[in-house]
């Protein structure tokens, strides 16, 4: 027999046990049923994309499994959130509702509407700090990542990570579940994931390996990050995105195993608070821009503009650096760092789209995608956001290939340069070496630089 009547887990990006406040709160007072719900419709255009949904499913399985270890069963539904988890509520008995506080606008959305419906205990677990917490000396909301991190300095470190129960008590009704295949997040015509296999290892034992594996390398990351034939960031972006480490739990190895050394990589950690903290007070940042003076823009449009979207998405441009990186996206769901910026402010800068098709290209592709952090990088790159770089602030390309020793990821990844010396790889059309099957420069870096310039200048006008 149970000992009271059973508490729902609600599962969202926190498909971990380990550091889990939600879980030690509910398994504390008795059964615990784990549910996650997939909910296409309150998110809207930000359903998780087709990478995403390669990671969700292998993200669940490994959750399941160790769920069973518990002595519980994982329950996946499919539809409305609120309906879904009111349907196993009443079920089950439940008359209280656990869970890991969310800040995406639908989450806040279905937080507020199921308070109404069923007693709901939201928790604090995904970031270092909440974001409404940590305020100004005028007591107002931190819109720059400089003073925001060193207030977030102030309070770190984050609380020791919390250990995952022992057992977990099963309620003795159970409701029905999905099966995860049935959910075809796997793509099968094409099985374009092929390539997503070898470098990643979705779920909770896959983001404690990662950061075993980056923490003998954290001493060299401040310099090695921005290596792309390197690869010197930790990967785990997308471990901390479906919450399968919590970030307590990142800051304090790092910091213990490096201390000071490990400032570099902890702003990083930061960062991605911040960018919460950012979508808090601006639920619409994926979509609009942060300063208003940006919505008089001319972006480019039309069949052209159509045309070099298209090339840019395919690693098309003519730029090895910028071919590279979206040739990496593609094959792996993931883009180095470094690159990430170069190929975004090319496609801002050089083709003048704007950055919102770009935000929406890397949702679709990245196994990391994040509402807050993809906007905030994105809106830094262009200029737009309300922490940003300043617009005329071009990066070069071919530049940027060579100052950061970018050789062996252009051939490893645009394998018809692979043939071409250190002093042609990064420009080859310049240096007269380009093969017949790499296609022609979208346009010269100068020429795209008085473009965009020009454009600026006449925002408004």
């Amino acid at each position: 027999m149970t000992s009271s009547s059973p508490s729902i887990l609600w599962l969202r990006q926190d498909l971990r046990l380990s550091d889990h406040p939600a879980l030690v709160a509910a398994a504390g007072e008795g059964p615990v049923v784990p549910v996650y719900v997939l909910d296409d419709d309150r998110p809207g255009e930000y359903a998780i994309g087709g990478a995403q949904r390669w990671w969700l499913h292998h993200s669940l399985a490994a959750l399941a499994d160790a769920y069973r270890e518990k002595g519980v069963e994982l329950i996946l539904r499919r539809g409305d959130t609120l309906s879904e988890l009111m349907a196993v509520a009443h079920r089950v008995g439940a008359q209280r509702i656990h869970a890991i506080r969310h800040y995406e606008p639908w989450w806040r959305a279905a937080q507020e509407e199921l308070a109404g419906e069923i007693e709901l205990c939201l928790h604090d677990g995904n970031h270092l700090v909440p974001p409404a917490d940590l305020l100004t000396g005028s007591h107002t909301r931190y819109r720059i990542f400089t003073p925001y991190w060193k207030a977030l300095l102030q309070r770190m470190p984050p609380p020791l990570p919390l250990h995952a129960p022992g057992r977990i008590e099963a309620a003795e009704r159970q409701p029905a579940s999905d099966s995860l295949a049935d959910w075809h997040l796997l793509p099968t015509r094409p099985d374009w994931s092929k390539g997503f296999a070898d470098p990643w290892a979705p779920g909770e034992a896959g983001a404690k390996a990662a950061l075993r594996r980056f923490l003998p390398h954290l001493d060299a990351y401040d310099h090695d990050r921005n290596l792309p034939s390197i690869e010197g960031s930790s990967r785990l972006s997308p471990h901390l995105h479906f919450g399968e480490i919590s970030p307590a739990t990142v800051w304090h190895r790092a910091a213990k195993h490096s201390k000071a050394r490990a400032e570099p990589f902890l702003r990083e950690i930061a960062w991605r608070d911040f960018a919460t903290n950012l979508i808090d007070i601006f639920p619409d940042y994926a979509t609009r821009n942060g300063r208003d003076s940006f919505d008089e823009f001319h972006w480019r449009g039309g069949k052209a503009a159509d045309a070099d979207f298209v090339a840019w998405t395919r690693g098309r441009t003519g730029y090895p650096i910028v071919d590279a990186g979206m040739r990496q996206l593609w094959a792996t769901g993931w883009m180095h760092n470094r690159v990430r910026m170069i190929a975004a402010s090319f496609l801002i800068k050089h083709l003048l789209i704007d950055w919102r098709r770009g935000e929406r290209w890397f949702w679709d592709t990245l196994v990391d995608a994040d509402y807050g952090n993809n906007a905030a990088n994105w809106q830094w790159v262009a200029g737009t956001g309300v922490d940003s770089n300043m617009f005329p602030r071009i990066m070069a390309p071919l530049g940027q290939s060579e100052k950061f020793d970018a050789e062996g990821y252009i051939r490893q990844w645009v394998p018809e340069l692979a043939g071409l010396p250190d002093d042609a790889i990064h420009d080859p059309h310049g240096a007269g070496r380009a093969p017949r099957d790499y296609p022609a420069m979208l346009i010269g870096h100068r020429d795209a630089r008085e473009r965009a310039l020009a454009a600026y200048r006449t925002m408004g006008s």
